[in-house]
């Protein structure tokens, strides 16, 4: 193994056996942790509606919210959702409510009280190829968009963790600046808008002619890199270069229930809404923002 260059922040050597260490967790630390389980005991608050959503409007939060209120602008109102808020920063994720919902604790989570047994989905891909299947809207029938929808779907799943706990964490959360980790995943992250670019260039949305699941899974983590929101990366990794990144971005960014969706458990920013309960609480919300100018 060849000597770490002077500019090394440490000169690390692993151990031959892990420990963990609270002190290096950086920004993280008081809710990251190498043991799953719940920290505390809180029940999970109950509504009326037939989903109960328990979620912050991080990019994987804003997907399920945007999705319920894309079925709900289709008219179908057996989507009504409450949408409680889960403040990971302060370790909601760890309550032994939300562990029983999802044992990964990890937001968003999800519970369909629509029929006699209620079911708890949990990751935001399962969460929206249910709510896809429940209504029968946003995946395709047909066998092959099908497929390619799922594939672009699947895609996000496995792509934005090199975004978020990758470049993101390198590039601003790490206590230091690592050269090697940051170039690292700028370059997987680059990479990955090229991919974007390159099949939006042939088609209108990620599955085809239609918007799907897919789109509605990449958008608020693409979407937000190409504005230069996530990070404030944007002239870093050259985002604007993403031309039909870009025009995709927008597109989707205009629709009615994106721009609903996208506020609901957000806890800072303009509009903020901390729960949805009912539609008129998004509608208060976006008309306090435009009376504020």
């Amino acid at each position: 193994m060849s000597e770490p260059p002077p500019n090394h922040p440490a000169g690390y050597a692993p151990p031959k056996v892990w420990q963990w260490n609270k002190e290096n967790g950086g920004r993280f630390a008081a809710i990251n942790r190498p043991i799953a389980g719940p920290t505390h005991e809180k029940e999970l608050p109950v509504g009326k509606h037939p989903f109960q959503l328990y979620s912050l409007a991080t990019p994987n939060g804003v997907k399920v919210t945007v999705m319920l209120e894309e079925l709900l602008a289709l008219g179908h109102k057996g989507a009504e959702y409450d949408a409680w808020i889960i403040n990971i920063g302060q370790g909601d994720q760890f309550g032994s409510g939300f562990v029983d919902v999802n044992p990964n604790s990890k937001i968003p989570a999800l519970m369909d009280r629509s029929g006699p047994t209620p079911i708890r989905i949990f990751e935001s891909g399962a969460i929206l190829v249910h709510l896809a299947e429940k209504f029968g809207a946003f995946l395709p029938t047909d066998p092959a968009r099908r497929a390619e929808t799922l594939s672009w779907l699947f895609w996000q799943m496995g792509s934005a963790p090199y975004l978020g706990g990758g470049f993101g964490h390198f590039y601003a959360y790490a206590p230091f600046k690592i050269e090697y980790a940051i170039d690292r995943f700028a370059m997987e992250v680059k990479r990955q808008l090229d991919v974007l670019d390159r099949r939006l260039a042939e088609s209108e949305y990620l599955g085809g002619d239609d918007y799907t699941i897919a789109d509605i899974a990449v958008w608020p983590w693409y979407g937000l890199l190409a504005k230069g929101g996530a990070y404030e990366s944007g002239e870093f990794l050259d985002v604007k270069s993403y031309t039909n990144v870009q025009r995709w971005t927008e597109q989707i960014g205009q629709r009615p229930a994106v721009k609903r969706g996208r506020i609901v458990n957000r806890a800072q920013g303009t509009p903020a809404l901390l729960e949805r309960h009912e539609a008129r609480d998004i509608d208060e919300a976006l008309a306090a923002k435009a009376e504020a100018g």
